[in-house]
């Protein structure tokens, strides 16, 4: 129980030393008699979150199964006379090397590989140095060509073909083939799971590696369970930035003095300057913000309007569109769901194309139908990788929304050492814009956002 824990741990799943003296009392009170029970309590008091369950399920029979496959003796299914005829043909085979032969023999006496066979096919395969479960099918692989198990169906072949030649009959044949194929897929399954077992007994005796920081992974390699996590964290990321903000507007109402506005609020005094009235410095942000939601940028996208509908008591007001081959509003959305809720329901019903980006088409028909949002007070954010497909771009009409806007910026989730390759126009976009945001990871995506908030 003590390594089982240990190897969850590894696997990434957060117990506590707590939670660990939990299942122990949890196991001492329903005992081990039931499997089904015992596996219940452990998973109880062990896993928190549902994205770690198929971690528990994943480990669990490694630690508390046999991993023994049941096997059957094939020739207790036969007859004396075919007995006498599977005995010759295996004589004849006689050339095949040995440990061909040792195989065959071994699977049809329904015999498992024992602990000292795995031992050293697991040692010649270099699984000792093994630290990590994702190396799991590449050993398995490993102790099948040690084994000889890859051989397997050329061997039933050449044995089935002797006794046709010797005159057994097509139906005991079959039978034959499918009685050797089910020990052979035990054998198989027997070095899964040692292989499975031994790589977590070796993670159990390791310390767990730290985590890279959810905030500093690149979008392009996060994990679906990264994602999901993302998704449990954006709300509290969205809440610090919201403080953050807030503190930031109240510290803005303690600027400069105004002396006109100080004059009119003592007038009651005669005049004498007893209440100090400031100038507000800081000024909530109107957005405007595009959105590329091809399947490059799709989870950016994703986190930023996750991210800038949590903000909106911090924002003055916000139009909100998005975009492959033609744009599409989706403002009404966040007015009627809650902002996760209303990103799942928009991405749900735009899905992803492929080969189709088009931010110039996309752009005239904002210029046509959207253009009046556009205020000297607007900030305009447009999200993408400025991958046109070769399109036409449009920069007349990014720079018109530049010249309209008090801002327009870019978040770009390419460096810029990708900017201009293919059919990328980003150069000529960000030579047009007041600015590019790189948002390659949560912490750039929340920095750029922080910032036009401080800079409303």
């Amino acid at each position: 129980m003590v390594e089982f824990i240990r190897a969850l741990r590894a696997a990434g799943v957060r117990i506590s030393l707590a939670e660990s003296q939990d299942a122990m009392f949890g196991v001492e009170e329903v005992g081990i008699g039931n499997e089904d029970h015992f596996k219940s309590t452990m998973k109880a008091t062990l896993v928190k979150e549902s994205r770690d369950q198929h971690v528990f399920d994943y480990y669990f029979p490694l630690f508390f199964a046999s991993n023994v496959p049941p096997l059957q003796n094939i020739p207790d299914n036969l007859t004396p006379e075919e007995q006498t005829m599977l005995e010759q043909a295996l004589r004849s085979l006689a050339g095949l090397p040995q440990a061909l032969q040792e195989l065959l023999q071994q699977m049809l006496d329904g015999q498992a590989f024992d602990k000292d066979q795995l031992q050293d096919m697991g040692n010649q395969s270099g699984m000792s140095h093994a630290n990590e479960m994702g190396q799991r099918s590449w050993f398995e692989r490993r102790m099948k060509q040690q084994s000889g198990m890859q051989n397997v169906d050329d061997l039933i072949d050449q044995l089935l073909e002797q006794l046709e030649q010797m005159g057994m009959g097509q139906e005991k044949l079959d039978e034959l083939r499918d009685m050797l194929r089910q020990n052979a897929e035990g054998l198989s399954e027997q070095i899964s799971n040692f292989v499975g077992a031994t790589l977590a007994q070796q993670m159990a005796t390791q310390e767990p590696l730290p985590k890279p920081d959810l905030m500093d992974v690149p979008f392009t390699r996060l994990g679906q369970g990264e994602i999901d996590q993302i998704r449990d964290e954006i709300r509290r990321l969205a809440a610090r930035l919201r403080s953050r903000a807030a503190l930031r507007q109240r510290k803005a109402k303690r600027g400069n003095p105004d002396p006109r506005r100080t004059m009119r609020a003592n007038m009651k005094y005669g005049g004498t300057p007893i209440e100090i009235r400031h100038r507000s410095r800081h000024v909530k942000p109107r957005l405007v913000v595009i959105c590329d939601v091809s399947t490059s940028v799709r989870y950016c996208t994703e986190f930023l309007l996750t991210m800038i509908y949590e903000l909106q008591d911090q924002v003055a007001s916000t139009n909100s569109f998005i975009f492959i081959s033609d744009l599409t509003d989706i403002s009404m959305a966040f007015k009627e769901y809650e902002p996760q809720e209303a990103v799942y329901k928009v991405l749900s019903e735009n899905r992803p194309g492929y080969y189709n980006t088009d931010l110039g088409n996309s752009l005239n028909t904002f210029r046509q139908e959207h253009m009046g949002l556009i205020t000297s007070k607007t900030t305009v954010i447009i999200l993408g990788d400025g991958r046109n497909n070769y399109n036409n771009p449009r920069l007349d009409i990014a720079q018109e929304m530049q010249h309209k806007s008090r801002r327009l910026l870019w978040f770009c989730p390419e460096p810029q050492s990708q900017w201009g390759t293919g059919d990328s126009d980003m150069w000529e976009y960000a030579a047009l814009s007041d600015g590019v945001h790189y948002v390659n990871s949560l912490r750039d995506l929340a920095n750029a956002v922080d910032n036009i908030l401080a800079d409303g």
